[in-house]
């Protein structure tokens, strides 16, 4: 469990104590100005004005209470009652030790169920779910762009959440090289093709082709509709056309 739950959950027990009736949901440790230490409260502002208590002195009471000393230095109260928290160096590291061996900060499973760690009656459905994951799918008529790096990251950091979580993942990255596009380069590639250039660097000039062919086409429908020929032509097998899509 990262430390800041740890933490979270003995001020949730301190507060309970301090105030039974308390909605001790909304008692959350979160980052903080380096300043101030590793994370800090400001939960028990909000209780104290509900309730027309002196904040700080709520503060007191609920640092009385409180022990993590296991966990941080000395718990400071700053202001009209935040609670600041500078962890020990010792549990930074077995924290960043425990990540490198690979061990789920986040969560556990316990039972086949997949729970929240320090949330035990709040379960997630152990349903296992498909899920299809459809990213990056590159446009290759085009070369690629920092947008592909984006999208294939994202869908990447999605189907290794889902799979931690349980899930059976199909992941998608769709190549790109069929439709209008390869209409265009083939009418490119038989119009204005030089060989010198491909030879040099293909790349280039297939996104050469490409741009010509394609501003023609926005430009003449009827240049449009050639493109679409092609691609007619390359869907029905023809020789030539399938020789150049190869």
């Amino acid at each position: 469990m990262l430390p800041h739950k740890q933490i979270e959950l003995k001020l949730q027990a301190a507060v309970r104590e301090i105030l039974p009736d308390a909605d001790v949901s909304a008692v959350l440790v979160r980052p903080c100005d380096p300043k101030f230490g590793d994370y800090q409260s400001n939960a028990l502002m909000s209780l104290a004005k509900v309730r027309k208590l002196n904040p700080r002195q709520l503060a007191t009471d609920t640092l009385a209470k409180l022990d993590v000393s296991d966990l941080c230095e000395k718990v400071e109260i700053a202001g009209a009652g935040f609670l600041n928290f500078r962890l020990k160096n010792s549990v930074l590291t077995q924290t960043l030790e425990a990540a490198a061996r690979g061990e789920h900060l986040f969560f556990e499973k316990v039972g086949g169920d997949v729970l929240a760690r320090g949330q035990a009656d709040q379960q997630v459905s152990p349903t296992v779910r498909t899920v299809v994951i459809d990213f990056s799918s590159p446009n290759v008529a085009k070369p690629m762009h920092v947008g592909h790096i984006r999208s294939t990251g994202i869908g990447d950091a999605l189907q290794r959440t889902l799979r931690l979580l349980g899930h059976r993942v199909i992941t998608d990255n769709h190549i790109g090289d069929w439709g209008t596009q390869f209409g265009k380069l083939l009418l490119g590639w038989k119009q204005i093709l030089n060989r010198q250039t491909l030879d040099r660097d293909p790349i280039a000039e297939m996104e050469r082709l490409y741009k010509v062919i394609n501003a023609e086409c926005d430009a003449n429908p009827a240049r449009l509709e050639e493109a679409k020929t092609e691609l007619v032509k390359l869907q029905a097998g023809d020789a030539e056309n399938i020789s150049i899509w190869k």
